[in-house]
């Protein structure tokens, strides 16, 4: 009895063991997770995404030379016969990330070494090396056409009238190259609501009321959904993915694959949304609720003081960034997941002093983080479904247009 005692202790520690080493991070989820805290130090988010693409395209085609299971995104990526793919990734990261992040440069080598020092020395980690290196340079060779175009955004006021001087961001955003999408004007959406419609005056009272710094009716738990998606950073975003590409049973191929499609359909989101913001150029809640009694509509009173509960972003407001990049991402991960189990997703908020929100389908996830934009001040509820909208189309043709396997 002693000993069956023993052996069955045995097989239950074998069999958590092993259950907890199926969903352990392998080294592409590692140096997602790395990649994107180095990134969301840039203190410009649409860069910072931009950062993350190249940076999981450039695992993904250093993964792919070696396991060949699909047709190259790009150039094709010459690798030795048992080139090591651990470092093969750690070797795109750092080198991705080198060229689009330099300031940060002493904490990508840091990053680089601790890791590639657990590999063996050999012809295996040397070729794994030169693969990952090949695969970032030419990844991030690609022309990024749109960046080096002048500002020549106009603030529009009248002759002699004081404007804020502060410029906003990113106005060329929209004429980037995209990975998937055909310009950036693919997805473009009918303007925003006229000011005197019945759908103007919902979204207009509704975030003069539940937006509001000082807000009475802006429930507890409202209040935290705001404070934490108040981040927008990479860092917010990848923990969701990587609960996916943590499932047991995939592999680093596998996952290469799905954080590379994240990445791309995350970044053309924002070329869309930008496209879209500057072509509308519609008044953020701030102004329009300060200026309630100039939009010819006697159903939205004016409130001279109101003020948001986060900062407003600098850029126009229609339609909701982060809502797009949310459901881009949402609608890769539902398509990984298809009718399967969903694993639980979570993440963690700088904003919000480091606290975890969880989720239990993809579609929580997607509409919390487009509520939130309206108890932030800073979305009308309108912007945040065509954003959710165009999101969940650019994240399907991200999918719909990545390589098929050879086998």
């Amino acid at each position: 009895m002693h000993v069956k005692h023993w052996i069955a202790i045995f097989v239950l520690v074998v069999t958590i063991l092993t259950g907890a080493s199926s969903v352990q991070a392998d080294v592409v989820t590692d140096a997602n997770a790395k990649a994107a805290d180095i990134a969301s130090k840039h203190p410009a988010t649409p860069p910072a995404v931009r950062i993350m693409a190249f940076v999981q395209v450039s695992v993904f085609e250093a993964v792919n030379a070696i396991t060949g299971r699909y047709p190259p995104l790009q150039a094709k990526i010459s690798a030795a016969p048992g080139a090591s793919v651990d470092a093969a990734v750690l070797a795109a990261t750092r080198t991705a990330l080198s060229k689009l992040m330099p300031t940060q440069q002493a904490a990508i080598d840091a990053d680089y070494e601790a890791a590639l020092k657990l590999l063996p020395d050999g012809p295996a980690k040397t070729n794994g090396i030169a693969v990952g290196e090949q695969a970032a340079t030419a990844c991030v060779a690609r022309l990024d056409e749109g960046l080096g175009l002048a500002d020549t955004y106009r603030p529009h006021g009248a002759p002699g009238v004081y404007v804020p001087t502060l410029l906003p961001a990113v106005p060329n955003w929209g004429k980037r190259k995209p990975w998937v999408m055909t310009s950036g004007l693919q997805f473009r959406p009918g303007p925003p609501p006229g000011l005197t419609s019945e759908r103007w005056t919902r979204d207009y009272n509704e975030i003069k009321a539940v937006g509001a710094k000082n807000s009475t009716q802006r429930t507890p738990e409202q209040t935290a959904i705001a404070k934490f998606w108040e981040a927008t950073a990479p860092a917010v975003y990848w923990p969701v993915a990587r609960s996916v590409a943590a499932m047991p049973g995939r592999d680093v191929t596998a996952n290469a694959r799905l954080l590379a499609i994240a990445a791309m359909a995350m970044d053309d989101g924002l070329i869309a949304v930008f496209d879209a913001k500057y072509t509308y150029n519609l008044w953020r809640p701030i102004t329009a609720i300060r200026n309630g009694d100039a939009d010819g509509n006697d159903a939205t009173e004016r409130d001279p003081s109101w003020t948001p509960f986060i900062d407003t972003p600098m850029h126009p407001e229609y339609p909701c960034a982060h809502c797009i990049v949310s459901a881009s991402l949402g609608a890769v991960l539902q398509a990984e997941l298809g009718s399967g189990p969903v694993p639980t997703l979570s993440s963690a908020s700088s904003a919000a002093g480091g606290a975890v929100r969880t989720w239990k389908t993809v579609g929580d996830f997607v509409q919390e983080v487009a509520v939130a934009r309206i108890y932030d001040g800073v979305h009308y509820r309108n912007s945040t479904e065509v954003g959710s909208a165009m999101g969940k189309q650019i994240g399907e043709l991200a999918v719909k247009s990545f390589p098929k396997p050879i086998r």
